[in-house]
C-alpha cells in the first residue's frame, strides 16, 4: 500500500506545515485591541509606552512574569515563576487574584473567553520595544 519507506518519513514536513499554517492565537488582534482599553487604564503597549499603575506590557507574551524594567512588582509576582505564554495569561486575565495570590493588580477579571483571547492576541503583536510585529 505505502512505497518501501513509508509514510513516516512525511510526518515532520506534515507537521511543520500544520504548525505554520495554524493562526499564532486563537484570538482576532483587531477585536483585541478594543478589549485592551479596560486594561489602558493601568497599562500600556505600542512604542514608548511607560509603567504607569501597572507595568508596560510590550513583549509580554514569551516574558518572564516581574520583569519590565522599572516597575515595582509585587513579592508575590516576583516569586511567581511564571512565564507569560497564552495559557497563564489566559488564567491571569480571568482571575488575576487566582493566578498569582498576593497580586497588586486588584482587577477582577475578563469573563468573556473570547475577549481574553483577543487581548492575547493583541498583547502578541508588540516586541519587547514596543513596535508592532510584521
Amino acid at each position: 500500500m505505502f512505497p518501501r519507506a513509508g509514510w513516516k518519513p512525511a510526518i515532520p514536513g506534515l507537521l511543520a506545515f500544520l504548525l505554520l499554517a495554524a493562526p499564532a492565537f486563537a484570538g482576532d488582534a483587531v477585536k483585541g485591541k478594543a478589549g485592551f482599553a479596560r486594561c489602558a487604564a493601568c497599562h500600556r503597549v505600542g512604542e514608548g509606552a511607560k509603567n504607569v499603575v501597572g507595568p508596560q506590557l510590550n513583549g509580554i507574551v514569551g516574558r518572564p512574569a516581574a520583569t519590565a524594567p522599572d516597575y515595582a512588582y509585587s513579592q508575590a509576582m516576583k516569586a511567581s515563576g511564571k512565564i507569560w505564554d497564552e495559557a497563564s495569561l489566559r488564567l491571569f486575565l480571568t482571575r488575576p487574584s487566582a493566578a498569582v495570590p498576593g497580586t497588586k493588580m486588584t482587577f477582577a477579571g475578563v469573563r468573556e473567553a473570547a475577549t481574553v483571547d483577543d487581548i492575547i492576541a493583541y498583547l502578541a503583536t508588540f516586541d519587547a520595544d514596543g513596535r508592532v510585529k510584521p
